[in-house]
C-alpha cells in the first residue's frame, strides 16, 4: 500500500478544473483501514498472480515483434526502398484497464497497433497481419470486425484474450520512442484512425491528472467491483462502463488529493450523490485544438445538450463518454449512489471497509458472506 505521498506527481500544481474540496491527509485509521481493504480485494480474487501477469507481458512483447515483422513484409511488397524498408517498424500500445492497472485474471488486454502511412486498414491489417495470425499455433479464435465504429481484431494469444485496434498515422516511420499524447500524431489522419487512438490518449491522459496513482487504481478497483455487484456496470444497456468508472473515480482522487482509498470510497458516494446532472464530470478545460476536429460544446452542437449524465474524456477531441446514459438507467445510478452513501453516512466506514468489520456467527448481522450482502442486496 502506498504511502500518502506515493505517486504524487502534482508537485504543487492543482489537478483538475476546480480546487480541491480538502487537501487533508491520511488518519492512522486511514492508513489501517486502507491496507485491510488493499488485502480484502486480494483475497476475492482481484489481482492476477505474478505467473499470469508475466505470461502477458510476454504475449505483448510477441505481439509487438509480430506487427514490426508484418511491417516490413508491407514495406518490400509494396516496392519501397530499401532505407525505409529497413527502418520500417509499428509499435504495441495498451490502454483501458490493462493500463490503469486495474484489470483482473482472465481479463482482455486492450492494444493498439500504430503503423506507418502506407500501412492500410483494410488491405494490410484486417489482410495481411490477419492472415500472419491465422496461420500462427499460439492463436485462436481469430474474430476480425472491419466495419465497427472503431475496427478491431479479436483473438487469443497463448491463451490470453486481445482486441487488437489498429491506427495509421500520416509518419513515413514510426519512431520507437513515439508519443501518441502530443495532438500533432491526429494530423492527416481518418476517423476510424482518431477513434481507435483515442482509448490510448485517454487512458494516459487519466494517469497524468490524477495525484496519486497506486490510490487511484485501489479505488477504481473498488468502485469497478461494487458497480458489477449492483448491476451498473455496462454502457451497452445505458449504465457505465470501465472508462466512464475510470473518469469519476479520477475526478474524485483530484477533489481529495492527499486522501487513502479508505476515504476515496466514501467520498465518491457523497460527491456523486449531491452532483447536479447534466453538469458534466472532466479532468480537465475543454480544448479547441488546432485539428478542427469536433469537440463536445452543448452550446455550439445541439445533440450535445441532449446528454444526461456527461462524462468528458480528457484528451483532444474531448467527447462525452456516457452518451448511451437514458433517463431511466441515471435514476437507478442516482438511487445506488444515494444508498451508498446513506450506508457509509451510517455506519461512518465506506461502503467496502464496511465488509472487513463483518466476520460474526451466521445469523449475527454481518456474516463472511457480508461483502456479497453489502453489493447484492
Amino acid at each position: 500500500m502506498g504511502s500518502p505521498g506515493l505517486g504524487n506527481r502534482n508537485n504543487g500544481r492543482r489537478l483538475g478544473i476546480t480546487e480541491p474540496i480538502s487537501l487533508g491527509g491520511p488518519t492512522e485509521y486511514d492508513v489501517i483501514k486502507t491496507r485491510e481493504l488493499e488485502k480484502y480485494l486480494q483475497d476475492v480474487g482481484l489481482y492476477e498472480s505474478r505467473e499470469e501477469a508475466v505470461g502477458r507481458e510476454e504475449v505483448l512483447g510477441r505481439l509487438d515483434q509480430i506487427v514490426k515483422t508484418w511491417v516490413k513484409a508491407i514495406s518490400r511488397s509494396k516496392g519501397l526502398n530499401e532505407q525505409l524498408v529497413q527502418e520500417a517498424n509499428a509499435k504495441i500500445f495498451t490502454f483501458g484497464s490493462y493500463r490503469l492497472g486495474v484489470h483482473g485474471p482472465g481479463a482482455d488486454i486492450d492494444t493498439l497497433c500504430v503503423g506507418p502511412r502506407y500501412a492500410t486498414r483494410e488491405e494490410d491489417f484486417f489482410g495481411e497481419l490477419y492472415k500472419m495470425l491465422s496461420e500462427m499455433p499460439e492463436v485462436s479464435e481469430l474474430h476480425p470486425v472491419p466495419d465497427a465504429h472503431v475496427p478491431v481484431m479479436g483473438f487469443k494469444f497463448k491463451g490470453v484474450s486481445i482486441d487488437l485496434l489498429y491506427a495509421k498515422l500520416s509518419l513515413w516511420v514510426i519512431p520507437e520512442d513515439l508519443d501518441i499524447s502530443q495532438d500533432s500524431i491526429l494530423q492527416n489522419t481518418d476517423e476510424q484512425t482518431v477513434r481507435s487512438l483515442n482509448g490510448c490518449r485517454v487512458t494516459d491522459q487519466i494517469l497524468r491528472l490524477v495525484p496519486n496513482i497506486q490510490n487511484f487504481m485501489t479505488t477504481l478497483r473498488c468502485m469497478r467491483f461494487w458497480a458489477k455487484r449492483r448491476g451498473v456496470y455496462s454502457n451497452v444497456t445505458g449504465f457505465l462502463g470501465g472508462i466512464n468508472w475510470a473518469l469519476l473515480v479520477a475526478r474524485i482522487c483530484q477533489l481529495y488529493p492527499n486522501a487513502l482509498p479508505n476515504m476515496l470510497v466514501s467520498r465518491f458516494f457523497r460527491v456523486y450523490t449531491q452532483w447536479r446532472w447534466p453538469n458534466p464530470v472532466m479532468l480537465c478545460a475543454i480544448e479547441e485544438g488546432s485539428l478542427g476536429l469536433q469537440v463536445w460544446d452543448p452550446r455550439k452542437y445541439p445533440k450535445d445538450r441532449y446528454h444526461l449524465m456527461p462524462i468528458i474524456t480528457p484528451a483532444y477531441p474531448c467527447m462525452n463518454s456516457s452518451y448511451n446514459v437514458s433517463a431511466s438507467t441515471l435514476r437507478i445510478m442516482t438511487d445506488e449512489f444515494q444508498r451508498g452513501s446513506e450506508i457509509c453516512e451510517v455506519e461512518d466506514l465506506p461502503i467496502l471497509i464496511l465488509a472487513l468489520t463483518g466476520k460474526k456467527e451466521k445469523g449475527e448481522g454481518l456474516g463472511e458472506d457480508s461483502f456479497i450482502y453489502i453489493f447484492v442486496f
